[in-house]
């Protein structure tokens, strides 16, 4: 499948609210059944974090020391759970550390959410060596992943994830990925907030 910047449609049941791309991030994983993430902070991932903490008694962050352990451990999460594994990692080398993990879910039809984060968005594809830049990260994350997404501002967050965990649960389960830029998570719009992505169904054998 195709990157893509998903903006998410007028059809949600709740009104909108005025909430920081972390918060908006952390709801849409709280409202999909999400209670453990696997996660690695790093600077670019500020805005999210402040949103892990503040919601620390329903999502339980579980810090690693390497992305790709971090990717690892939300494979392993998903295989022994049954629910989607979600890790967070920092752009450029943080997500290429990942990739190898990523991959191998890739390979073993593994329930695998990937949310990292990018560079400033104004600077995205301009090359100005910002920290851990790296030219197309998100036609990158296609080799190890079925569906890629960026969200450009805190409204279109909880579109992207949604459209992940669709696309997880729907067909062949393999991993997703979706980045958000750290002004993106700091900042404060409209949000809203629709209901769960429906669970994967599976149908009795003939």
């Amino acid at each position: 499948m195709s990157s893509a910047v998903v903006t998410r449609e007028a059809v949600d049941s709740k009104s909108p609210r005025a909430m920081t791309g972390g918060e908006a991030a952390v709801e849409t994983l709280r409202q999909n059944g999400v209670d453990t993430i696997f996660g690695l902070p790093g600077v670019q991932l500020d805005g999210l974090f402040n949103a892990f903490h503040e919601n620390q008694d329903s999502i339980r962050v579980i810090h690693t020391r390497h992305e790709q352990a971090t990717a690892y451990m939300a494979d392993g999460y998903s295989r022994v759970t049954g629910k989607e594994g979600v890790c967070v990692v920092v752009p450029g080398p943080g997500v290429m550390n990942a990739s190898a993990a990523l991959a191998t879910a890739y390979a073993c039809n593994s329930s695998v959410l990937c949310l990292t984060g990018q560079i400033r968005s104004d600077l995205i594809g301009v090359g100005r060596g910002m920290l851990h830049e790296i030219p197309d990260q998100l036609g990158m994350a296609r080799s190890f992943s079925k569906f890629q997404a960026r969200a450009n501002s805190p409204a279109e967050i909880p579109g992207a994830l949604d459209r992940a965990f669709a696309e997880i649960r729907t067909g062949r389960a393999r991993p997703t990925y979706v980045e958000v830029p750290p002004d993106i998570f700091f900042a404060t719009g409209e949000v809203t907030i629709g209901p769960a992505v429906a669970p994967r169904t599976r149908s009795a054998g003939d």
